[in-house]
């Protein structure tokens, strides 16, 4: 890479900068410890798939603000939509007083929403809000109480969010009660669930519910993420949402799509029910609708949303217009600079070298994702499929000493997973590998000497 400073070494450095060690002190003296940080660096700009700390450093950025940046970090589209709406106007609650951006944002997501059925759309500040509001729609819409959610899922921090994520630490643990009237399936994950047909078995899991655990007409509504996002990329098989359409249709059930980390072309479709050829009845989208701003929007079928009486939804800084301006922007640089074809291409040379390094090291018991939205889990051994959070965390430990920013996932922690901006560039994305081999290498290694010394203790 030419011009770029990046962190070398292959550890941590012993001590952080005078800059970050000042904030770090700062951090821990006025923000609680219950707000950790993932990477103890402090970010003062981006660009493209790129971000620069306080200490001058550059880092390749494969994280995406957990998925917000497909446009990468401060796009000029998006930038400029920003100052040029925040210079008009920054408030007026969309339900006081309206404004066209609101409007023409429902208009675009409504017109790319999966299904041929008429649709409107709601805005709202989170992907957590999102879903707290697809519950509330579908609540009031069938005349009926409960939910069904899935093993692994997640679906965000509120509490009828919390309730329908399927992940005790870090989430849920000493938090309850949650929510009544939730519902738990497994989900068809091909790798982990010891059956030879996953969708079956978890559809037939659903009907078996119908007899033991709620009454169908009980159910207002079933929601589902296309790709499993926190719980470890977990890509179900193709027939698993087509099955789910056809159990909702047959009890009257809603399906809810959570596409908060999914949508915006992530997966090489705008949307990743796309895959499936399905129509949801209802859709949550967030995160990288608006390159990191605070926005996110409830897309439905316009003859569920118009049983939503008024006022029942909404807030005050829902659609908020810089947001909305913002959202705007993203939309038209997905579509001009063809994002979701590069997703495609993204998808491939992950997919490609991951599989190699799954050939080079046995640490790598799975490879698996669509378009972009890929991952590898790591075991310690594959035949038993024994978790490595513990090598998981170093792989994430020793890409960050070389200057590239990772994430883990997974109910076990031990899933890296790529959410790199969409526009990272090939040089960048080819030494971001790179580190990535080399990480898993000095992890494996560890592994090997942290195991061998265990078993001459044990002797």
């Amino acid at each position: 890479m030419k011009n770029v400073r990046l962190v070398r070494g292959g550890k941590a450095p012993a001590r952080p900068g005078a800059r970050t060690a000042d904030l770090l002190a700062r951090k821990a003296r006025v923000v609680p410890e219950a707000i950790p940080l993932h990477a103890p660096i402090f970010a003062v700009r981006g660009e493209g798939a790129r971000f620069w700390d306080v200490e001058g450093r550059m880092f390749i950025d494969l994280v995406g603000g957990v998925g917000c940046l497909n446009v990468g970090h401060s796009h000029p589209r998006v930038v400029a939509a920003i100052q040029a709406q925040a210079a008009r106007l920054t408030h007026s609650d969309f339900s006081i007083v309206p404004y066209e951006e609101y409007v023409a944002l429902a208009e675009r997501l409504v017109a790319g929403a999966p299904g041929p059925s008429p649709k409107q759309a709601a805005l709202f500040n989170s992907g957590a809000e999102a879903v707290e509001n697809a519950v509330k729609i579908a609540r009031l819409a069938t005349g009926r109480s409960a939910v069904l959610a899935f093993e692994g899922a997640f679906h965000g921090r509120t509490y009828m969010a919390l309730s329908l994520t399927g992940r005790i630490d870090p989430y849920k643990r000493g938090l309850g009660p949650f929510a009544p009237e939730v519902y738990r399936a497994p989900y068809p994950d091909p790798y982990r669930l010891p059956v030879a047909d996953p969708v079956g078995f978890v559809l037939g899991w659903v009907e078996r519910m119908f007899h033991t655990t709620v009454d169908p007409q009980a159910l207002a509504a079933i929601i589902v993420e296309p790709v499993l996002g926190e719980g470890g990329f977990v890509v179900p098989p193709p027939t698993f949402l087509p099955g789910l359409r056809a159990l909702c249709d047959r009890h009257g059930i809603l399906l809810i799509v959570d596409e908060v980390q999914t949508g915006f072309g992530r997966t090489g479709k705008m949307w990743a029910v796309e895959h499936s050829g399905i129509e949801p009845d209802i859709m949550v989208a967030g995160k990288s609708i608006a390159a990191g701003l605070p926005l996110s929007a409830v897309i439905g079928r316009k003859a569920i949303l118009e049983r939503v009486p008024a006022s029942a939804i909404g807030g005050t800084y829902v659609g908020n217009p810089v947001a909305c301006a913002a959202a705007l922007a993203v939309l038209d640089v997905i579509d001009e600079e063809r994002l979701v074809d590069r997703a495609v291409w993204v998808g491939q040379v992950l997919r490609q070298r991951f599989e190699a390094f799954a050939r080079r090291f046995p640490l790598i018991g799975d490879v698996r994702g669509l378009g972009a939205m890929m991952a590898f889990e790591l075991v310690r051994d594959r035949a038993t499929k024994e978790p490595a959070p513990e090598e998981t965390e170093a792989v994430v430990a020793h890409a960050l000493s070389e200057g590239v920013l990772l994430l883990r996932a997974g109910v076990y922690r031990n899933v890296i997973r790529i959410l790199t901006p969409l526009v990272i560039t090939e040089e960048d994305l080819e030494t971001a590998l790179a580190v990535i081999e080399r990480a898993i290498a000095a992890a494996q290694a560890r592994g090997r000497r942290v195991r061998g010394r265990g078993r001459a203790v044990g002797k």
